[in-house]
């Protein structure tokens, strides 16, 4: 990456925004170099850095094809299945449970 200008937080110049920036105004950084960048200094921790590309430079965001809607609906319905039960749980399973509610806590439990 090279040597890259370093400025302190809400200090960069126009002209350069980070991807999230970017991403709101329909842009995405299409391949460029780091520009630059933004550093926010923490107490007793390390900076946070975010890097910063040439707005000038950037190009549209590619739109979503029907193909990638299909997969991207079908990724978030396996998310709903159950593992134990195969049921669509009609929520997104937590990871932390790894199933349903009815099946992480069944009604002996409940009783109890």
């Amino acid at each position: 990456m090279g040597a890259v200008p370093v400025y302190r937080w809400r200090l960069a110049p126009d002209g350069l925004a980070t991807r999230r920036q970017l991403r709101a105004v329909g842009l995405r950084p299409g391949g460029q170099d780091v520009a630059a960048q933004v550093e926010r200094p923490r107490r007793r921790r390390e900076p946070l850095v975010a890097y910063l590309y040439r707005v000038e430079q950037a190009k549209p965001v590619r739109p979503m094809t029907p193909a990638k809607w299909a997969a991207l609906a079908k990724a978030n319905a396996a998310r709903r299945v159950c593992p134990e039960c195969q049921r669509d749980a009609g929520y997104v399973i937590p990871p932390t449970l790894g199933m349903c509610s009815p099946c992480a806590f069944p009604e002996e439990q409940r009783a109890a």
